[in-house]
């Protein structure tokens, strides 16, 4: 079938707001290469949006897959867990920059995984406030367009966002915004629309995707981890895009003297497969009650309630 007919098909049957780059239909894909439906051959640069970091369809991740296919695809962790939820979230407790005894939740996308972040240090802080930045890119849900930093075209249309989110400009030479001036708005911030003391969290990309892969200067990561130091503030590492090896090291954070109290993952973590994490400080990840973290199981206790009567 030609990419013409599968284009129509496309727009005939999938909603317009799942937007699409290029009209190159995959048919299949080795390493660093993509062959169409139609056999041309491409060099994949996109990489998923930077999701295989290994290549397509690495033997290591394949085998790894068709081994668990053989034992089981699906029992949800929080009604019948299994050792390899917990093999590898022993992994990223030691992998994660910080040196402090951390903890590991798993969700599926990168989306949930910073909502999950901010769930965490709003539990552990009893705040609600949660302080992003321009350009930044969290995800599409409510909470990750309304920590995402453009408008067009993730937020248009979807309003009213999620409350108690401020932001600050990022500092980038190039468009004339220095760190001195993102410190003063955010200092700003502090003294017109939001108090320090009802701050949650500060959300940063060590270098920003959607927002033109721009690294964030060594001293604003610096500035934010005293910042949050001075006031009781979570420092969460947006890592989703940065992770495993993006940069040269396995976290972007590494090239830094600064260590983020959570840092989320998703992406390159599975080389292609939909997993999503938050590591964090142990006590912070500890503050939300049995049940808080993952959704089947609240559904199972919701279905477990008795009627309600009117």
């Amino acid at each position: 079938m030609t990419e013409s007919m599968l284009a129509k098909r496309r727009s005939a049957a999938i909603a317009k707001g799942v937007g699409v780059t290029t009209q190159i239909y995959a048919e299949r894909a080795e390493n660093a290469e993509i062959w169409d439906v139609q056999g041309q051959r491409y060099i994949d640069f996109a990489a998923g949006i930077a999701v295989v970091n290994t290549g397509h369809r690495h033997p290591r991740v394949i085998a790894a897959a068709r081994e668990q296919l053989e034992q089981f695809t699906h029992t949800c962790h929080q009604v019948v867990p299994y050792e390899n939820y917990v093999a590898l979230a022993e992994r990223l407790n030691r992998l994660v920059p910080g040196n402090f005894a951390k903890k590991t939740v798993f969700v599926t996308t990168g989306a949930e995984a910073v909502e999950n972040a901010v769930k965490i240090a709003r539990a552990a802080t009893g705040r609600s406030g949660v302080v992003a930045f321009s350009g930044a890119f969290h995800g599409r849900t409510f909470l990750g367009m309304s920590l995402t930093g453009k408008v067009a075209p993730y937020k248009m249309g979807f309003g009213p966002l999620v409350s108690d989110v401020y932001r600050v400009p990022f500092p980038i030479g190039l468009h004339g915004i220095s760190v001195e001036q993102t410190l003063n708005a955010l200092e700003n911030l502090f003294k017109v629309d939001i108090e320090p003391t009802r701050v949650a969290a500060i959300i940063i990309e060590p270098v920003q995707g959607e927002g033109g892969f721009y690294p964030a200067p060594p001293e604003l990561l610096k500035a934010l981890r005293e910042i949050a130091d001075c006031y009781g503030i979570v420092l969460i590492a947006d890592e989703i895009q940065t992770g495993f090896a993006h940069t040269g090291k396995l976290f972007a954070m590494e090239h830094h003297e600064v260590v983020a109290d959570l840092t989320t993952m998703a992406k390159g973590l599975a080389g292609g497969l939909p997993l999503a994490a938050v590591t964090g400080r142990a006590e912070l990840m500890d503050a939300v009650v049995p049940g808080g973290l993952g959704e089947l199981m609240v559904v199972i206790q919701w279905r477990l309630r008795p009627p309600m009567r009117c």
